[in-house]
């Protein structure tokens, strides 16, 4: 199934005479049911004390649920399944090249299937399960607290109904 995201984009602009583009990304939050509640995976550069939730950018001619799904088994080392979607985070920055690039990151609630945190990429040194209040806290980049937020509802409910 083609997803009805665009799964990259590469719009040239000038923006106050710097070259603008644009760029997608998927990730997702995995959960599980905890003993103290609801937990979710972190990933983390602890150097860098960089706490966030898995994702990354698209293939040549995948889908944004294939990005996603790919990209979260890179990172965390396991396999997902999506059940809802979350939402998207967008947000600019330079890059090196001093370009501006607009970034929209869709967003997908995921339950694991299988796989182990010892399977992740070099990306990221430290993968783990979070109390999702505690990954709130640790959650370095704030403008992805609604998914953090929309997460938990979408969870609770899953959890009333079944």
């Amino acid at each position: 199934m083609r997803s009805h995201w665009m799964t990259m984009t590469r719009a040239s602009s000038s923006v106050d005479g710097r070259s603008a583009g644009a760029a997608t990304a998927a990730g997702g939050v995995i959960y599980r049911r905890g003993e103290d509640g609801i937990e979710i995976v972190l990933v983390a550069r602890l150097r860098e004390r960089l706490w966030a939730l898995p994702k990354g950018t698209p293939e040549i001619g995948e889908t944004t649920e294939e990005t996603a799904l790919r990209e979260v088994r890179e990172e965390t080392g396991l396999l997902t399944e999506i059940v809802d979607v979350l939402g998207t985070v967008r947000y600019s920055f330079t890059s090196r090249g001093g370009e501006l690039i607009d970034k929209t990151v869709h967003h997908f609630l995921l339950e694991p299937t299988g796989g182990d945190f010892d399977d992740h990429d070099d990306e990221f040194d430290h993968v783990g399960w979070y109390n999702i209040h505690e990954a709130q806290r640790r959650l370095t980049h704030r403008n992805q607290l609604h998914i953090l937020d929309r997460a938990e509802e979408l969870i609770a409910g899953r959890f009333a109904n079944g």
